[in-house]
Formats: C-alpha cells, structure tokens, sequence
C-alpha cells in the first residue's frame, strides 16, 4: 500500500466525523443562511490567513534529508499568496463587514486550529503539516463547488462572492493530484506517522470549527446523512 493509500485509510473515520458535522448536512441537503455563510467566510479568511506564514516556518524547519521538500513549498506558497484577500472580496460581496474581519478575532476554534499547525511545525516533526494540507484541500475538493451551489441559489447572491469557495475547489483539484505524489515519496515512518497523527487531529479540530457556526433552519426534522464521494 503507498502511504497515500494508508493515509486516506487510517483517517477514513476522522474524515467521516467531519463531513457528518450538521452544517455540512445541512448545506448539502440545501439548508443555508447568509449568517452560516459569513460566519464560514470569517473564520477561513483567519485560518487561510496564516498558510503562508505556516508554509515559511515549516520550510525553514527543513533539515538535510528533507531539502527535496523546498522546492514544492515555494511553489506551494506563490500559489497560496493573496488568497485571504478572497475571502474578504467574498465577504463584501455579501454585504458583509470585511474590514470588521480583518481586525476581529477569530472564533475560539479556529484559533485553536491554527495553534495547533504552529506547534506541530516548531515543537513536534514539522513533516505533520502536511495533515493539515490533507485535511483542508481535501474537505475543499469533496465539498467546495457543491456547497457553492447549494449557498448561492436560495440565498440569491453574485458569483462575486463564492471566488473561494469556487477557486479553490477546482484549484484544490490540481493540488491533490501532486499532493499524493509528493506523499508517496514520504518513505521514513517517523514521517508518515507524523503526518497520520496530525491528519487525524486536524480532521476533529476543522470539524469544531464547522460545529462552532451558526446553524441555519433550526427546528428542522433531522435526516439521513448525505454521502460524500472521497
């Protein structure tokens, strides 16, 4: 088995846990609000916000053995460059406060999330970033241009407010592809545990970031969950 086939299959039930988060439901089964909306867009553009910085600090952890690995993530970070500001075009697009994001806060979850991606980097093997690269462009390819469709049609609004959602889908499209080549060159187990152990811690934190948003259509009877394809 590669070990991108083992990656997939040791988080199977972690990645279940966070598609069954009742907001993903929800949206799938068309059940959206523009509070649900904003609250998502918010607390993307303060986790996206800081893949670049994360990128930085995980190359300049690289030793020796691991040099190979600098050429992806400069690649990586040219293309990841500018895309909070996305968010916050989408945000405006909305009618929503985007300078008001800028300088708030992010939700308790979030902020978590992203502590845990410095950690990980500075205090454990920096390798374990790439769990956090699995988890969120994976969500983003199984998820993204459907629950674009599914926000933008009942709720009315412009194609101006889903450049994120609708870019990164089909971007996320590509990065999977090289993703999983550049995981089956990962041969150290060290690494590949790593990268396991955070994959599965990043699945339960960006499914608490899910569970933190305002639900939409309270009272709603409960249904049968939607499957995703992986």
């Amino acid at each position: 088995m590669s070990f991108h086939a083992r990656l997939l299959a040791d988080t199977a039930a972690e990645r279940a846990g966070l598609l069954g988060t009742p907001i993903i439901q929800g949206c799938l089964r068309g059940e959206v609000s523009l509070p649900s909306y904003l609250a998502f867009l918010r607390e993307a553009y303060h986790h996206v916000r800081h893949t670049v910085p994360l990128m930085r600090a995980f190359r300049a952890r690289l030793d020796a053995g691991h040099a190979w690995l600098e050429g992806p993530l400069d690649d990586y970070i040219e293309e990841e460059q500018g895309h909070d500001e996305w968010i916050l075009d989408d945000i405006r697009a909305c009618g929503g406060d985007a300078e008001a994001v800028r300088r708030g806060p992010p939700g308790h979850a979030t902020e978590v999330m992203v502590a845990y991606a410095y950690d990980t980097i500075a205090r454990r093997n920096p390798l374990g970033f790439f769990g956090m690269v699995h988890v969120l462009e994976g969500t983003s390819v199984s998820l993204a241009l459907m629950a674009a469709d599914q926000i933008q049609k009942p709720l009315g609004l412009p194609d101006s407010a889903f450049s994120y959602l609708r870019s990164h889908g089909t971007l996320d499209q590509e990065h999977t592809a090289h993703f999983e080549l550049l995981m089956d060159r990962i041969d150290d187990p060290a690494d590949q545990d790593a990268i396991v152990h955070a994959a599965k811690a990043f699945f339960r934190l960006y499914g608490d970031v899910f569970r933190s948003l305002p639900l939409p259509g309270a009272g709603v009877a409960p249904a049968q969950p939607l499957k995703v394809a992986a």
